[in-house]
């Protein structure tokens, strides 16, 4: 009967090792997400909302129009739609991590919290050998990568792929099938577009929700209740679409989307509330008499054959 040494029984080891160091180090790293927030005004306006909503798998493309920069749609390509259901299909690029965002966040926290709760903190000795423990387990870990990597090309085994190549995959992403909508889809976006200004002004969140999706509602309610804090109302009248052309329309699975231009003209303006037309305070911002023009883009979607929604709006 052979005997193996402490250090081929060590050997053994090395890759949980390792690995439990790796995630160690995850633990301890600080988040680097990119916290994302809508512009919003000071005396409320649909201004306020330019680059919220979602797109579907085109959130965040550049559409010759202010990007998206809040959306309950997150830049992970396997994102739910946000109307709910079955996610889109996507491309199977980026790292695990990447692509398994709860399962690295879940383990991460859960070690993180262990770990500090135990130790209060890494200002005690026990704390400083526990980082040279985990910097000689990445170490460790790099050098194995790297080496069985040269084993395998040594090997005749396949090499590694080049730059472009793993890049191609996020080139090649899942972004829906492009299609096309009639004059009749345009006329719905019309209407959309007139009923959110109307009920925008009346404040009339039961209308909205017949007229847009969850998350964009929740924008709108957001945006009222702030404008209701501050004690002032947007008003908008006298609204006139000058110019609406639909720039792209496609699908995912079940669900239909369009994006469309929208020039259009209307009287808008903030005034306090409680005060009354002729009082000093009464207006805050605008003018209540000239009509201003916005150019904005609007993007719809609908369950095949169900009714469209507003989904995003962008500003030009």
């Amino acid at each position: 009967m052979s005997i193996r040494s402490p250090l081929q029984r060590l050997a053994g080891w090395r890759i949980p090792i390792a690995l439990f160091f790796f995630c160690l180090s995850l633990a301890l790293t600080p988040s680097l997400a990119e916290a994302r927030a809508g512009s919003s005004s000071s005396s409320g306006g649909k201004s306020s909302f330019s680059g919220m909503g979602s797109r579907g798998s085109r959130t965040y493309e550049n559409n010759n129009a202010a990007p998206v920069t809040r959306s309950m749609t997150p830049s992970n390509p396997s994102a739910t739609s946000p109307m709910g259901g079955t996610p889109s299909p996507a491309y199977a690029g980026g790292s695990f991590f990447q692509r398994h965002p709860f399962l690295t966040g879940l383990a991460g926290g859960f070690l993180g919290s262990m770990l500090f709760s135990h130790l209060g903190g890494l200002g005690t000795g026990l704390g400083f050998l526990l980082t040279l423990l985990i910097i000689g387990g990445l170490i460790f870990f790099l050098v194995r990568l790297l080496a069985g990597r040269r084993f395998a090309t040594a090997g005749g085994g396949a090499m590694p792929q080049s730059v472009g190549a793993m890049a191609a995959p996020a080139a090649a992403r899942f972004r829906g099938r492009d299609t096309a909508v009639g004059d009749a889809d345009l006329n719905a976006f019309q209407n959309i577009h007139a009923a959110v200004q109307e009920a925008w002004a009346h404040g009339d969140l039961g209308q909205m929700r017949h007229l847009m999706t969850p998350e964009m509602l929740s924008y709108f309610s957001e945006e009222l209740t702030r404008s209701a804090s501050q004690g002032v109302q947007n008003i908008v009248s006298d609204v006139h679409l000058l110019k609406g052309d639909v720039s792209e329309a496609w699908e995912e699975g079940d669900l239909e989307y369009a994006t469309a231009y929208m020039r259009w003209s209307a009287i808008d303006y903030v005034v306090r509330l409680g005060r009354s037309p002729g009082q000093p305070d009464y207006l805050v911002s605008g003018d209540p008499k000239t009509p201003t023009e916005a150019e904005e883009v609007w993007t719809f979607v609908r369950r095949r054959g169900g009714d469209w929604l507003l989904s995003a709006i962008q500003q030009v």
